[in-house]
């Protein structure tokens, strides 16, 4: 070998040595800052994971639900399992922004977003319920209603009255129809029944409940009652719009679901925004279909329509306004609301259509879903479609009948209408057709109505309202809650 070639080897040699040094430096730095990557990965992993965990022990909790049907359940049981179960459409579907109820459970035509006024109305007296049998804790109750009313502030609102339906993310309007997008007077009041009985529920001296009481007395005085005479005719109207003013042209007679918007309207808190009494006896009182006096299936109806229309008449006006011992110069309310429950009983059970399934331990006409739409069930307009709603929100005025649908619904439909939110909205066993759906106005009345027959709580608590007794008063009411002296 010659010296120049040896020189050349040695100092090849040398860079070899070298980048095998390199090389091993650089290998232990990426093993060190892989290690580092791995830990860095493992400490982001478990922080989210701790993070995780805590935001879920700051959610209201789910209420725990049950499909499989037992048959062999009692009926205080089961009554309290219907209750709990129901309660979960406001519970655990509520809008998770907004706290609101949506309009249903089946979204194909509706979006997740649209919350109604309304049946959140419902929702809100039937997490009372949920709250009074301890299935809800207090504080986090009071705490979901503050988030709502909250939101509810900040809402859309027409001369302080809130539209059929709110986007529940953005609080802005959904219209309801195409003239239709603006203030809707009656869902409004429906929504104000339960804030009111709220109000009385959540009586005590912390920040939240005295928060949650504040906020729903500044929007209950906010409402212009007198601005739905529409120029001081002596009647409220359904709708207005600020794109449409008084287009939708609905002045509300008697009878109907709507009693309550009046009631309400008497018993306005500002004096800005009263009515006069003769809005009721001029108004609602004055109608080709308010006094009756005729007798059907042996039983007499003060007023309303021929064999009493669909059962929600008696229903949600009724959630928080008691019909106990409630009269006027027209009716004696709980004669009615029993009597055209009873009414509607006896035509399904007479079944004079031949509908199958029909009978003692299945009926109850109302409004609902149907297999081809959505109509409102009564006596003069039957296509065979039973909702259960109708017959358990009449647990206070038929509890027997209501008790042996409810056994029949459950033991012997279970497997096709009980699901995670309580019953399905209907069903149609000629058309072989039973309801997905849920609706907040058909759930939030099962709840609360099987409380009123079995504690009275939410007429006691919407009755203790001193600006209802005033309103009542007003309009010449008297009933068990404000004996006159």
């Amino acid at each position: 070998m010659s010296g120049c070639c040896y020189v050349l080897l040695n100092k090849l040699s040398g860079i070899i040595c070298i980048a095998f040094a390199l090389l091993y430096s650089i290998k232990k730095v990426l093993m060190k800052t892989k290690l580092i990557l791995f830990q860095g990965f493992f400490f982001l992993l478990f922080s989210s994971m701790a993070t995780a965990q805590k935001t879920v022990a700051t959610k209201p909790a789910a209420i725990p639900y049950t499909v499989k049907v037992d048959k062999n359940i009692s009926d205080s049981a089961l009554v309290d399992l219907v209750q709990k179960q129901t309660l979960r459409y406001f519970w655990d579907f509520a809008h998770p922004v907004s706290g609101m109820a949506r309009e249903r459970s089946n979204t194909q035509n509706y979006s997740h977003e649209v919350v109604t006024t309304g049946g959140t109305g419902f929702g809100i007296m039937a997490l009372i319920v949920g709250v009074n049998r301890g299935w809800i804790e207090r504080d986090t109750a009071a705490r979901f209603m503050l988030k709502m009313v909250k939101f509810l502030s900040k809402a859309d609102a027409y001369h302080g009255v809130f539209p059929h339906w709110l986007d529940g993310t953005t609080g802005k309007t959904i219209p309801f129809s195409r003239k239709d997008d603006g203030a809707d007077l009656v869902e409004h009041s429906f929504l104000f029944q339960g804030l009111l009985t709220a109000r009385q529920y959540f009586d005590g001296s912390g920040n939240v409940e005295r928060e949650l009481r504040n906020r729903i007395n500044w929007l209950w005085n906010d409402i212009e009652w007198n601005w739905f005479t529409n120029g001081g005719q002596n009647i409220l109207y359904w709708h207005w719009s600020p794109n449409n003013g008084w287009a939708m042209d609905f002045p509300v007679r008697g009878f109907n679901e709507c009693l309550i918007m009046y009631v309400l309207a008497a018993s306005a808190a500002n004096e800005k925004y009263q009515v006069p009494a003769s809005i009721y006896h001029r108004g609602w009182a004055q109608s080709d279909f308010f006094i009756n006096k005729r007798r059907f299936y042996n039983y007499t109806l003060p007023v309303g329509f021929d064999y009493g229309g669909p059962l929600f008449f008696s229903h949600y006006s009724f959630l928080g306004l008691s019909p106990k011992g409630l009269k006027d110069r027209y009716a004696d309310y709980w004669e009615q609301n029993q009597n055209h429950t009873l009414i509607n009983y006896s035509y399904c059970v007479d079944n004079p259509k031949a509908f199958k399934g029909y009978g003692e331990n299945c009926w109850g006409l109302t409004a609902s879903d149907t297999y081809n739409g959505y109509d409102a069930h009564s006596p003069t307009n039957d296509h065979g479609t039973i909702t259960p709603t109708a017959a358990l929100s009449a647990f206070p005025y038929s509890p027997t009948q209501s008790m042996k649908a409810l056994r029949h619904f459950y033991i012997d439909l279970g497997d096709k209408i009980w699901s995670q939110y309580g019953f399905t909205d209907a069903f149609n066993k000629t058309q072989n057709w039973y309801a997905a759906s849920h609706l907040a106005i058909d759930q939030g009345p099962i709840v609360v109505m099987i409380e009123n027959y079995r504690t009275g709580l939410l007429w006691n608590l919407f009755m203790s309202c001193p600006e209802v007794k005033n309103g009542l008063k007003k309009l010449g009411f008297t009933s068990e809650y404000h004996q006159e002296k």
